[in-house]
């Protein structure tokens, strides 16, 4: 024996055998069979089985083929199929048409062919799972420069997702009866639910009025000019709804939003620190800058100590990672619905997020894909995605300071891909830099009357709405508190544009 087989027979005894990736050949005869005598078998595994799903690559052609020329309204037997299979490959001591003829001659009951399809479905995930472990163990030891580590975990973490998610046997057509029942079950669920509505309660009952709670898989847009108060709304609707959560327990044992829910809120712009203190100004009614001072007596501070015990039982997770892609926002996302559960996510804001192609992509390109990912992740996790977004400093040119869709930033894709686009516009804001220096000054009088009649509030424009109406609600913005609330004074109604 030379000294390479001595070195492979240490490595390998002769008596240990490979391991082989897991597959039910047996399992493939046997549905091939079934779906040879009756056709109808195929569309009992179409769904969710394909040729890729089959570990014999001759099963593949066959399951193909046999597809193919089903959907075609034809006939798929041993003799239809022989002509488009290799004739003078052997099976054996068999040809394929010889071996065609022997599945269908084996054949088993039609009513087991879902079951069967069911098992290769299964272990092909298995060896999809084998694929990205090897692929993951060969990386890491590659070390390859255009995939560093924490990029190699994150997709991971998305092929792993994937199949997860993928790898069910639902999914395709559904009978309009089950689409009422899904419908019917919603309206229980929106019955049951404080406020009545089908979507996640936002805390604010005039803006709930016109939305009907934040809807599952919906990417809604919440823009405005820096200074409108768009980040302290999507910070008031991430805490009302993380302050409400109620949880009840599932039949497999799994935790499901009754109210409220589980929020996660990516701070591309503020620490998680600034964006607590903000929350604890909201809620303690001390100014923030007091709290940032430090300028606070006793009785503020007890209310703050008081206040951070009760946040600490509410289920908000920052992350204040700067700069994140579309790629790392999703992985995150996925990691906690995974760990912690997941029901709306913020994201504070588009502008400052980066794609995950070419450097070389301009900025429209680059939002174009952001919001994408966006729209398909709210899909994906079905949960409504809260994306912050600037506008373009034309709205600054104009007399009419109210924001249009027009004025979205960098890319109409926001428009198009966002089911909802709502718009921040203070007018106390652009009210108040108008004042004119001298009091006694004519008009000081009129700007008065103006910026009282202003001041304290904010309006929340509903500019696009796939499911609803448009329009104008009208708030109360208290801006020492950064917080925003419903009108008390239902006099304010006036204003309300329909």
């Amino acid at each position: 024996m030379n000294e390479a087989a001595r070195k492979l027979a240490a490595i390998a005894p002769a008596d240990q055998h490979y391991r082989e990736a897991p597959n039910n050949i047996e399992a493939e005869q046997a549905l091939l069979g079934a779906i040879l005598v009756n056709n109808d078998a195929y569309y009992r595994v179409s769904d969710f089985l394909k040729p890729i799903h089959l570990y014999e690559p001759l099963h593949r052609k066959i399951f193909e083929v046999a597809g193919d020329i089903i959907r075609m309204g034809k006939t798929a037997n041993p003799v239809t199929i022989k002509s488009f299979v290799p004739a003078d490959e052997k099976v054996g001591d068999m040809t394929v048409a010889q071996y065609l003829a022997r599945l269908a001659v084996e054949a088993v009951s039609i009513i087991n062919a879902e079951d069967y399809g069911r098992a290769i479905y299964d272990l092909a995930l298995r060896r999809a799972l084998i694929t990205i472990g090897e692929d993951m163990v060969n990386i890491a030891y590659d070390a390859p420069l255009d995939m560093p580590p924490q990029a190699q975990i994150e997709d991971t973490e998305r092929r792993l997702f994937e199949l997860a998610e993928n790898g069910r046997y639902d999914g395709g057509f559904q009978s309009f009866n089950d689409a009422v029942a899904l419908a019917i079950d919603m309206a229980a669920v929106a019955k049951e639910r404080d406020g009545g509505l089908s979507g996640i309660s936002t805390g604010i009952h005039s803006l709930d009025s016109k939305m009907g709670g934040l809807q599952r898989s919906d990417l809604i847009v919440l823009a405005g000019r820096p200074g409108m108060g768009k980040t302290s709304l999507a910070t008031n609707i991430a805490y009302n709804i993380a302050a409400a959560y109620e949880g009840e327990v599932q039949a497999d044992g799994s935790m499901k939003a009754k109210n409220g829910g589980v929020v996660g809120f990516y701070s591309l712009e503020m620490s998680s620190e600034q964006l607590a203190t903000r929350i604890i100004s909201e809620q303690t009614e001390v100014s923030s800058s007091k709290i940032r001072r430090g300028d606070i007596n006793d009785a503020d501070f007890e209310k703050l100590v008081a206040c951070s015990m009760m946040m600490q039982k509410v289920p908000l997770y920052i992350d204040q990672t700067g700069g994140i892609s579309i790629a790392q926002l999703s992985a995150r996302a996925r990691r906690l619905k995974r760990q912690r559960g997941l029901d709306v996510l913020v994201v504070d804001y588009v502008q400052l997020m980066t794609g995950s192609g070419k450097s070389n992509e301009n900025r429209v390109q680059e939002i174009t894909q952001i919001t994408t990912g966006l729209k398909a992740l709210g899909k994906e996790l079905n949960v409504p995605i809260i994306a912050l977004s600037q506008l373009s400093r034309a709205v600054e040119s104009r007399d009419d300071k109210r924001p249009q869709l027009s004025d979205l930033r960098e890319s109409g894709s926001i428009e198009q891909d966002a089911d909802v686009v709502l718009f921040v516009f203070r007018e106390e804001y652009y009210v108040k830099n108008q004042e004119p220096r001298d009091p006694n000054d004519p008009k000081y009088g009129e700007w008065e009357a103006l910026f009282d009649r202003v001041k304290g509030t904010a309006d929340v424009i509903i500019a696009k709405q796939r499911h609803g109406p448009t329009g104008t609600v009208k708030l109360a913005f208290q801006s020492e508190f950064t917080r925003f609330a419903d009108l008390a004074d239902p006099s304010f109604t006036q204003y309300e544009e329909h």
